[in-house]
C-alpha cells in the first residue's frame, strides 16, 4: 500500500483519486472517498446526472419483481439502502404507499402474497407499514380505477429526487474537500511510474466548463463510473485490461394530468410479464413508466421515447384506469439509457440489475470500472469500490455515509410536515405549493436559498413557475448549474409548469450575469 504524499519516481501526487463520471455513482464514490480522508477529483463532461441518473423512475426500492429473477441478495441490499437513505435524506426522499391490483390473469395470488411476504422481511427491520390486502372499492383506493377491480395488495417503498440525490452527494463531496469538474472529459489515461497521468479537455459543447484549455493531472487510482460510456471511457487507459461490458436498456417514462386522488401509487402488472407504475409526481402530474428496450450506442446521448413506448404505458395504464390514455395527454416524456452489466440474458427485463464492480490491472496504478447498479444502491456501491480499491490507495478512515445526513437533510425534530410550518412561518410570503417544493428541494438549508427575504420581491426576477432569481442563482454558485435546462429540469423541475418563454428568459438572464 502506498502510503507516502508522493510517487516513489519523486513527482507529487495530484490526486488520490479520480472519479469520471458524475452520475450517482460517481458523485457517491466522490463523497465517500472525501469523508475518508482522500483527495479526490470528479469530473463530468456535461452535466452533473445529465443523462441516466436524471431519468429513472425516481424510486428508493428494493425491486419487487426482481424476486422472480431470484435476484434475493441484490434486493436485500436495497431494501437496507431503502431505509438508510429516508433517514439520511429525508427532504428529497420519503416513503410511499403502492398499490398492487390483482387483476384476471395476473399472477396467482400465491405468488403475490410470497413475494409480498418476502419483501417485507428479506432487508430486516424496516421502519415502514408491511403489505396487506386491501379492498379497491374503498374510496381513495378506488378513484379512477375501473368498476371491476375489486381486490389487491398494498406495499410500501420509497420515492426519491432522483438528480437532486446526485447534485447533494456532489456537494457534499465538494464540502469535504473533493474537487468537483464539470463540462470536462477524460481523452486518454497512462501510466507514468506509480500514476494514471490523465489528459483532461473542456467540453466545447458545455456552458463554462471548469477548465477553459486541456490540462493533465495525476492520480493514484481512477473509478470509471461513466455509465453508459463505461465501456468507451475504459478503452482510453493504457494497459488497462477490459472484462465484462455494459448492455445498453432504454427506460422512457411519460408525465400526464392527474389521473387520480391520494398519494399512493400503483404497481400495474401487464400481460407480458412487465410491471408499470403510476406515480403521484409534483402535485399536479402523475408519472408513468417504465419501459425496457435494448438499445444501441447511437441512442446513449439523447434517447427519446418511441411511438411504440408511448402506445405501450398509455395502453398499460388504460387497462386499470377509467380515463382512457392517449398520446395527446402526454405533458412531458423522458428517457434514459441504463447501462446494466451484460450478463448474457437476451431479454430486456431479464438483465441483472445488480452492480459489477471490474479491477483494470494486476499491480501499479488502478483503475476500477462500474457496470450495472441501480439507484437505491449507490451508497452501497460507493463502499465496495472504495473496500476493492483499499490496496491501491492511502489509509483511509472508515465507511461513514450510512449515517451522515445529506446537505439539507438534517431537518429539525417533528418530520417534514413540522419543518414545512416552520418555513411558512419564517417566510409566510410563499405560496404552499411553492414553499413545499422548495422545502423538499434544499431541507434545512432552505434559508441558503431564500435569506432575510421578507417578500416575493426580495428573490429578484420572477421567471415564472415558482422559479426567481435568487433560486437560480444558488443553484449556479453552489450546485454547478450552468443551463437553463439543467437548472428548470434537473436541480428542479420548475419546467413542467412555467410558461413557455422562461427557458429564454432564463438563458437570457444567464448570460446577462456572466453565470450561463
Amino acid at each position: 500500500m502506498v502510503q507516502d504524499n508522493q510517487s516513489r519516481d519523486g513527482a507529487p501526487w495530484d490526486y488520490d483519486l479520480l472519479v469520471v463520471g458524475g452520475g450517482v455513482n460517481g458523485a457517491g464514490v466522490a463523497r465517500d472517498a472525501a469523508g475518508r480522508g482522500l483527495k479526490v477529483l470528479l469530473v463530468e463532461r456535461d452535466d452533473l446526472a445529465a443523462h441516466t441518473s436524471s431519468a429513472s423512475t425516481k424510486l428508493i426500492h428494493g425491486g419487487l419483481r426482481y424476486l422472480e429473477y431470484y435476484e434475493f441478495r441484490l434486493v436485500r441490499e436495497a431494501l437496507q439502502e431503502r431505509e438508510r437513505l429516508i433517514r439520511i435524506a429525508p427532504h428529497i426522499s420519503w416513503p410511499m404507499r403502492f398499490v398492487l391490483p390483482r387483476p384476471k390473469g395476473g399472477r396467482p395470488d400465491w405468488m403475490i402474497r410470497a413475494g409480498l411476504w418476502l419483501y417485507d422481511h428479506l432487508g430486516g427491520k424496516s421502519s415502514l407499514p408491511r403489505s396487506r390486502a386491501v379492498d379497491l372499492r374503498e374510496p381513495i383506493l378506488a378513484d379512477g380505477l375501473k368498476p371491476g377491480l375489486k381486490r389487491g395488495y398494498v406495499y410500501s417503498d420509497a420515492w426519491v429526487d432522483d438528480a437532486r440525490l446526485v447534485a447533494l452527494n456532489a456537494l457534499d463531496a465538494a464540502e469535504r474537500g473533493a474537487t468537483i469538474w464539470t463540462g470536462v472529459a477524460m481523452t486518454q489515461a497512462r501510466v507514468q511510474g506509480e500514476a494514471w497521468e490523465v489528459e483532461l479537455t473542456p467540453t466545447a459543447t458545455a456552458p463554462r466548463p471548469a477548465i477553459d484549455a486541456p490540462r493533465t493531472v495525476r492520480a493514484r487510482a481512477v473509478v470509471n463510473a461513466a455509465g453508459p460510456w463505461a465501456d468507451e471511457a475504459l478503452g482510453l487507459f493504457d494497459a488497462a485490461r477490459a472484462e465484462g461490458g455494459v448492455r445498453l436498456v432504454k427506460g422512457s417514462h411519460i408525465v400526464v394530468r392527474k389521473l387520480y386522488a391520494g398519494d399512493h401509487a400503483f404497481l400495474l402488472q401487464n400481460a407480458d410479464g412487465r410491471v408499470v407504475f403510476t406515480i403521484p409526481y409534483e402535485g399536479e402530474f402523475t408519472l408513468i413508466g417504465t419501459t425496457d428496450v435494448i438499445v444501441g450506442e447511437d441512442q446513449r446521448a439523447r434517447p427519446r421515447i418511441s411511438a411504440e413506448e408511448t402506445a405501450y404505458l398509455c395502453a398499460a395504464v388504460s387497462g386499470y384506469f377509467e380515463r382512457v390514455l392517449t398520446p395527446a395527454d402526454v405533458v412531458f416524456s423522458y428517457s434514459g439509457v441504463r447501462p446494466l452489466f451484460d450478463d448474457g440474458e437476451s431479454e430486456a427485463k431479464a438483465i441483472t440489475r445488480d452492480y459489477v464492480l471490474k479491477l483494470g490491472r494486476d499491480s501499479g496504478p488502478q483503475v476500477l470500472s462500474v457496470f450495472g447498479g441501480k439507484l437505491t444502491t449507490y451508497r452501497r456501491l460507493a463502499e465496495h469500490a472504495l473496500e476493492k480499491l483499499a490496496p491501491f490507495l492511502p489509509p483511509m478512515r472508515p465507511a461513514w455515509t450510512d449515517q451522515a445526513p445529506l446537505p439539507g437533510g438534517d431537518l429539525p425534530p417533528g418530520g417534514f410536515d413540522a419543518f414545512l410550518a416552520g418555513v411558512l412561518e419564517r417566510w409566510p410570503f410563499l405560496e404552499e405549493p411553492i414553499a413545499r417544493r422548495l422545502a423538499h428541494a434544499y431541507g434545512a438549508r432552505i434559508g441558503d436559498v431564500l435569506g432575510d427575504a421578507t417578500a416575493w420581491s426580495d428573490l429578484g426576477e420572477d421567471f415564472g413557475g415558482g422559479l426567481t432569481e435568487a433560486e437560480a442563482r444558488y443553484l449556479v454558485e453552489v450546485e454547478w448549474a450552468r443551463s437553463a435546462t439543467a437548472i428548470l429540469w434537473r436541480r428542479s423541475k420548475v419546467g413542467l409548469r412555467c410558461d413557455k418563454d422562461t427557458p429564454q428568459r432564463l438563458a437570457d438572464w444567464l448570460a446577462r450575469s456572466g453565470l450561463g
